[in-house]
């Protein structure tokens, strides 16, 4: 099994990226393969609503000067899903934003690449907006019926200069509780995939015709 994970700060080694480590720790302990991908230092455009993807149906996003793609690819692939973001006025980074648009509107076009993947968020903040940050990554794993991984309280760590989330103790105890949870549940998961439910044909409906 394997989780990769995604580091939606500019800074590649900044507190989001100690808070990914110490989630991967824990899933490396129970053999699980990891890898964390660094989004935020990249020239990622936003999504412009084109839905070309839904029309091609070959899993990429029209705009292939970047490595969202790519990256849709290594999150098909995976068995579990991390996202990771600094906090920007009480929300996602803007970059992170962006992949996350094209990456799940590609992922929903495509028979839900990543529906029953597992997967969890988390924030790294200086004082406050960590809950804003990861429900707004919550709204992605959620629309692509994913099942998410909670520990035990909200998945936010504090620290101001890169490396002073691990000072954080009870943040860090969080981590080290949400690598033990997704490790279980992807464990779990794997041993009834054979009963899980079918897909269903997603149902659109508009209210303004």
């Amino acid at each position: 099994m394997k989780v990769v994970a995604f580091n939606g700060s500019p800074k590649k080694e900044g507190n989001t990226y100690h808070a990914l480590q110490l989630v991967m720790a824990e899933l490396e302990l129970e053999g699980i393969e990891t890898e964390i991908i660094h989004v935020g230092n990249q020239k990622i455009r936003g999504c412009m609503g084109c839905g070309t993807c839904f029309k091609t149906r070959d899993e990429k996003c029209v705009f292939g000067d970047d490595k969202t793609n790519e990256w849709i690819q290594a999150m098909k692939e995976a068995d579990g899903i991390v996202l990771g973001t600094p906090v920007h006025y009480a929300g996602v980074g803007g970059t992170m934003k962006s992949f996350l648009d094209r990456a799940f509107y590609v992922a929903g076009a495509n028979k839900s690449l990543f529906r029953h993947k597992v997967g969890a968020s988390l924030a790294a903040v200086r004082r406050s907006g960590g809950i804003p940050a990861i429900e707004q990554l919550n709204r992605f794993l959620d629309y692509a019926e994913m099942v998410t991984v909670k520990s035990n309280y909200w998945n936010v760590i504090h620290g101001t200069a890169p490396g002073e989330v691990l000072q954080d103790e009870e943040g860090v105890q969080i981590m080290r509780v949400l690598g033990k949870n997704m490790a279980w549940v992807m464990k779990s998961m794997e041993d009834t995939k054979e009963t899980a439910p079918e897909l269903e044909r997603k149902v659109m409906t508009n209210f303004i015709r």
